[in-house]
């Protein structure tokens, strides 16, 4: 079998009369009308799933403080598992059957289908061996310990004995997002949150007959949410409505590797924004303190919340640029790139002046303490303007993840790291000021922006 990720360059000739209408769209419809009709469905998913995530957390809070802390303990490992299967080795799936959907190869695309589904069981079931193995040394280490520490236990060992149904939605939600679908894993998720809000208290707290299971009832109603997504995703593929179809074929070493080589660079492109965080907070928290980190980490939560946001614009990207790659029209792969880029600016960027302008309108959402106010206020007035080179550089990351040509994004990422951090710590070394280490993330995040843009436009990212 070829290589599912290289492009197959093909003459610009009239579309053949094979492609399906849904891939054709993807080659023909004007763009920015088409970008934003489906980039609206993933927004949706976007907030259908941290609602889930809320509905949770207030539920298992009338548990008491214990619990509570437990699940706050486990909740960055649950989303490291949804980043990295629906985001990282998701955007390598759907970038990966769009570039053989465009280039016209269905049987390729349909093989994908299987090794989807056989990388994400791997990854599922090796990150459930981790966590039910190591997870008290696990958590441990991030600080748990007593009450906190057996109930954090508790809720994980239910959520990562079936951490292989949340890699397979999200891994059948990624090859039908490959088609150019982003309705259809939009509506199994927002009904699936839907159907969480009356399970989780009946699993919690129990009704008449039905015992409560406490903090494993959390667990088990967010498992029953994955294993109903994935049998939804399952019956559409299987049923035919899917212009990709489940192909039962040996599996070839080309096609994982397609999969994987995307997937594994993006996951840095996660990694690298996580590197900025820490090492900015141990900055601040060495410099001024626990109430300046309080208020560092307040404030930097509204990039964290920009992310999904982009995401909602870069999903549809990956599968229109990956199905014009395909198809040997870069040309027109790059204006989708342009298009995506230009939309997502305007949007991070609105956010961004109108946190620098009132910063006290998020930061007293969480706190009224003046220390952290005032740290909070310096960093959202100071990097928050620039927020819409962070939306540049992000949704072209999601471009290139379409095209399968993800070098110029990660060096995008690392100007961003040593910028922000090595120029931050001569910063603070020189002024003694935590403004001059925020000047420095600011400078990063235009840096970063601007690099992955000119590669793009110029035409670099495809060499």
């Amino acid at each position: 079998m070829t290589d599912i990720a290289a492009t197959s360059p093909v003459p610009d000739t009239p579309l053949g009369t094979g492609i399906d209408h849904r891939t054709r769209r993807l080659l023909e419809a004007p763009i920015l009308p088409l970008l934003i009709r489906l980039a609206w469905p993933n927004v949706l998913i976007m907030l259908a799933q941290a609602s889930a995530g809320l509905i949770e957390t207030w539920w298992v809070a009338k548990l008491g403080t214990d619990a509570l802390a437990g699940m706050a303990l486990v909740f960055p490992a649950v989303m490291l598992m949804t980043t990295i299967s629906a985001g990282a080795i998701g955007g390598g799936i759907s970038s990966a059957v769009a570039r053989a959907l465009g280039a016209g190869r269905r049987e390729a695309a349909d093989a994908l289908v299987l090794h989807a589904v056989a990388v994400n069981i791997l990854f599922g079931l090796g990150f459930s061996a981790l966590f039910l193995l190591f997870g008290r040394q696990i958590y441990g280490f991030l600080g748990g310990s007593g009450g906190e520490l057996e109930a954090a236990l508790v809720y994980s060992n239910v959520v990562f004995a079936g951490n292989v149904l949340t890699w397979l939605m999200n891994g059948l939600a990624s090859v039908v997002r490959g088609t150019g679908n982003m309705l259809f894993p939009a509506i199994v998720t927002c009904v699936g949150v839907v159907l969480l809000i009356p399970i989780s208290p009946l699993l919690i707290f129990g009704v008449g007959p039905l015992p409560g299971f406490g903090i494993a009832g959390g667990g088990l109603a967010l498992v029953a949410y994955y294993a109903c997504g994935a049998v939804a995703m399952a019956w559409y593929i299987l049923s035919g409505r899917s212009p990709v179809r489940l192909s039962w074929v040996r599996l070839h070493w080309a096609p994982l590797a397609g999969i994987l080589r995307v997937g594994a660079l993006s996951a840095l492109q996660s990694i690298q924004t996580n590197v900025i965080i820490a090492g900015t907070t141990a900055l601040v928290a060495a410099h001024a303190g626990v109430n300046a980190v309080a208020g560092f980490g307040t404030a930097v939560r509204l990039e964290y919340l920009l992310i999904p946001l982009i995401f909602g614009i870069g999903a549809p990207m990956v599968a229109m640029v990956g199905t014009n790659i395909g198809a040997g029209r870069g040309d027109r792969a790059l204006k989708i790139a342009m298009a995506g880029a230009g939309l997502a600016f305007g949007v991070t960027e609105a956010i961004g002046l109108a946190a620098a302008l009132f910063p006290h309108a998020w930061l007293t959402l969480f706190s009224a303490e003046p220390a952290m106010i005032e740290t909070g206020s310096a960093y959202l007035r100071i990097v928050a303007p620039f927020y819409g080179f962070f939306g540049i550089g992000l949704s072209l990351y999601f471009a290139a993840q379409g095209a399968g040509r993800l070098f110029w994004p990660l060096i995008g990422g690392f100007v961003r790291v040593v910028i922000a951090l090595g120029g931050g710590w001569i910063a603070l070394r020189l002024c003694g000021s935590l403004s001059g280490l925020f000047a420095a993330l600011a400078v990063a995040v235009v840096a970063y922006g601007v690099t992955v843009f000119v590669a793009v436009r110029s035409g670099l990212w495809l060499r």
